[in-house]
């Protein structure tokens, strides 16, 4: 197959500038989300782990020439803030001329894409012609990267402990599959279901080719791209408009994550100074504190994406993210924080303090947007993973799950009750029949957490509780967050409950913890875990006494929480 040189100029050259109708605009910005959503499908439906085609631990996009997106499905916030950074990435290294047609590159690297190595982004530029007209690019949770313990480490203290690190590089040249695929299957457990679920990212990626290059055909370039610099226009005029709304002036806010996994009785300051003038803001979490030994750090690029997402929850929820979103918003991080880590520092859960940040976004700027902003939430991704041989299939398994909690109130409604963490968006915890069938576990509860959400005018949702007993012997991992910040509540409102996790209930060797790496457990062993509810808003004397009382027969709030929050009498 011939290789095909660069061009970024234009399809027709010669054509003048050309202006896109309205119409025009609205069906491109939709097509473009609709391709996007057509790759997701295509991952979803195609892909060997139960974490994607179950759970959506995954996001796609379509990017322009450069490096901008132009549509992307629902997904994970925290992937689509910075899945450009990979391309670019590419290009920064080895120069703009790099790209060849059915070429596609992988990357994991935790200090460019910001997350863990366990969140793989798989990309490849689309061609027109022989025109690079952009890019489409995925990115997923491969279940192991071959790190010292099986799945993830919760006691990793530098990146090479927690697996193999790519990128960027080469996974597919000119259409034939490199060297690297042979180093993926060398370095993980699990090679049938790791590359399968790759397979199923490069037929994600042709779909958005396909899509993009029909779109192009069909309008040509000059008009796709007079389009997309509407779209932009449009959207950085709205949030330069929204950000211009909201009083000049610096606000603050602060948390603590637990620890850092190593060392346990040492709690780990997260600072947030927002700053706004006019239609600009800037967000600074430098005072932050140093990355740690322990695997809660973060690439910047990650930092920069919890902040967006902060920023976008208050500035424009309804509008999809694109490349004209985010231009009020700058932000600064200092290298060699927890938020903005360096080589070799440990990063496998580096998720833990952006969802707290994401918080402290809304908390900072209360004072300046009280009919916006919502209480915390639960926060944590509230991780249980497991590993070991299956004696009803013969073979070995390995899981991860995320735990569902409770989502803060705001004005005009409670928090929401028993969903996923505000970092994860969309993704779906999993039934309790697949993970009976995948896994040799028996659930034997899985219920709301009643009192776990904070009192307030408007009560914070309520977390969960979920208990696991082993059918055969194995390893469990836990690593469960914010006991000493849990989700506060807003204006007068309570805080919610934290995080609790017992093993082996009730028994003569029952014990308590948050984070385990690689426990043992025989059979029978049963994990409980209880999940902290989101913040309540407002006075909770100035609840609604009908609304208390709906909460008492639903077994929201028990009749004891009830008398002491709201001094609730309950009919004989």
């Amino acid at each position: 197959m011939t290789s095909t040189t660069v061009d970024t100029t234009a399809l027709d050259a010669a054509a003048a500038p050309v202006t896109v109708d309205p119409v025009t605009v609205e069906i491109l910005r939709n097509a473009l989300t609709s391709a996007a959503e057509d790759m997701n499908a295509t991952l979803i439906r195609s892909a060997y782990s139960m974490i994607i085609y179950e759970g959506g631990d995954c996001v796609v996009a379509l990017l322009d020439q450069n490096h901008q997106v132009l549509g992307q499905s629902a997904g994970l916030p925290l992937f689509l803030g910075n899945i450009e950074t990979c391309s670019r990435a590419v290009e920064e290294k080895y120069g703009r001329d790099v790209w060849r047609e059915d070429d596609v590159w992988i990357l994991n690297d935790a200090y460019i894409g910001g997350t863990h190595l366990n969140d793989v982004t798989i990309f490849a530029p689309v061609f027109v012609d022989g025109v690079l007209v952009g890019f489409s690019a995925t990115r997923a949770h491969w279940m192991d990267m071959g790190g010292k313990d099986v799945g993830a480490s919760m006691d990793s203290t530098d990146i090479f402990q927690e697996g193999f690190r790519m990128g960027p590089v080469k996974l597919i040249s000119q259409g034939v599959e490199t060297d690297v695929v042979e180093l993926i299957q060398t370095n993980t457990r699990f090679p049938y279901q790791t590359v399968g679920d790759m397979h199923a990212m490069v037929a994600a990626l042709r779909m958005g080719s396909v899509r993009m290059q029909e779109l192009v055909r069909k309008y040509g370039l000059d008009v796709i791209e007079a389009a997309r610099d509407e779209i932009f226009r449009q959207t950085e005029e709205l949030e330069l408009e929204r950000v211009r709304e909201i009083p000049d002036g610096v606000y603050t806010a602060e948390g603590f994550l637990d620890n850092d996994g190593i060392n346990l009785d040492v709690p780990i300051p997260i600072k947030l100074t927002v700053t706004v003038s006019g239609n600009q803001i800037e967000f600074d979490v430098t005072e932050s504190a140093d990355q740690t030994q322990g695997p809660v750090n973060c690439g910047v690029a990650q930092a920069i994406s919890a902040l967006r997402v902060g920023y976008k929850i208050l500035v424009s929820p309804e509008t999809n993210s694109n490349g004209g979103s985010f231009r009020p918003l700058t932000v600064k991080v200092r290298e060699g924080s927890v938020l903005g880590a360096v080589a070799p520092a440990a990063c496998q859960w580096y998720f833990s303090h952006l969802g707290m940040l994401i918080d402290m976004v809304s908390r900072a700027l209360a004072p300046a947007l009280p009919d916006r902003v919502a209480a915390a939430s639960h926060g944590d991704s509230m991780i249980i993973t497991s590993a070991g041989f299956d004696p009803r299939v013969g073979r070995n398994w390995v899981s991860m799950e995320a735990t569902l909690g409770g989502w803060g109130a705001w004005d005009g409604s409670d928090g929401e009750s028993a969903l996923i963490n505000n970092v994860n968006g969309s993704l779906q915890d999993f039934p309790i029949e697949m993970v009976e069938t995948k896994w040799p576990f028996r659930i034997r509860e899985y219920s709301i957490r009643p009192d776990s959400g904070g009192a307030g005018r408007w009560r914070g949702g309520n977390g969960v509780i979920r208990e696991y007993e082993f059918l055969a012997d194995g390893v469990f991992g836990l690593w469960f967050e914010r006991s000493k910040t849990p989700a506060w509540g807003l204006f007068d409102g309570n805080g919610a409950a934290g995080p609790e996790v017992v093993i082996n209930p009730g028994g003569p060797d029952e014990f308590r913890t948050l984070k385990i790496n690689a426990q043992p457990a025989t059979k029978g062993t049963v994990i409980r875990l209880a999940v902290g509810g989101g913040g309540g808003y407002g006075r909770p004397e100035e609840r609604d006494h009908e609304a208390v009382r709906y909460d008492v027969e639903n077994g929201y709030v028990s009749v004891e929480r009830a008398r002491a929050d709201y001094g609730y009498v309950h009919p004989e």
